[in-house]
């Protein structure tokens, strides 16, 4: 990441009530299991394209949450409180497994961990998943100017807002992309996959029977946009690219 105040990105991290089903929704979509390690007690699966790795929890959590990994948390948090960044928790010791806990301004949790809880599996290329390819996590924010302030303090670079497909402010790094979506249509996070046949992904989802939601903004048009609900109800927004 562009300045590492956060570390690696890992996962993004979700509170599953049934894996089986989470993990089955993603599989028919084209994503394919990690080897998780041993780290958590409760249950833990990892899914992926090669690009996006989706962490799976069978517990409690704010999801979705971004994880992170910072070798030397003390060290690491310490450098981010001179930054100005706050921490809503930190489990640090020589006998647990050190994280630490934190929001941005529209609330989104971020977690930042000591070390890896997965190793990637080995793939000749990113998997071509019925989602196309993953651009950023969309994040829906009113306050656009405390959030573009705090994500650039943790070292992510904000480009000016692009008004279509409708108001939008990219978060770039070297190992994950943001955006702030200005619109009253996403009431959550939305994991995010573009394409320009994404009309033609449409059509074969709904030919499987996959349901397919028009929760997103008005702009957009259904044929071409659509919205895809996992078991667990984490939302995959479904855009066509356009040049």
């Amino acid at each position: 990441m562009l300045g590492a105040p956060l570390g690696r990105f890992l996962e993004i991290s979700i509170g599953t009530p049934v894996i089986r089903e989470s993990l089955d929704f993603y599989e028919s979509l084209g994503f394919v299991q990690a080897a998780v390690g041993e780290t958590w007690s409760h249950p833990y699966a990892v899914v992926t394209d090669g690009h996006l790795f989706i962490g799976l929890h069978g517990r409690e959590l704010p999801s979705p949450s971004l994880t992170f990994v910072l070798p030397e948390l003390q060290l690491g948090i310490g450098r981010l409180k001179e930054r100005g960044v706050t921490f809503e928790n930190e489990r640090l010791g020589e006998d647990v497994f050190n994280q630490a806990q934190l929001l941005d301004p529209g609330g989104l949790n971020v977690m930042l961990l000591e070390a890896r809880t997965f190793s990637p599996p080995q793939l000749d290329a990113p998997i071509d998943s019925a989602c196309g390819y993953f651009s950023e996590l969309g994040m829906p924010t009113r306050a656009t100017d405390a959030a573009r302030v705090f994500w650039e303090s943790v070292g992510f670079v904000a480009l000016e807002e692009e008004s279509q497909p409708f108001p939008r402010t990219p978060l770039v790094s070297d190992g994950l992309d943001l955006a702030l979506y200005r619109t009253r249509a996403l009431r959550q996070p939305v994991l995010t996959f573009e394409d320009s046949a994404m009309a033609q992904r449409l059509a074969r989802l709904r030919e499987r029977g996959l349901k397919v939601s028009d929760e997103m903004p008005d702009t957009l048009d259904e044929s071409g946009n659509g919205v895809l609900v996992a078991p667990e109800g984490t939302r995959l927004l479904l855009l066509t690219a356009h040049d």
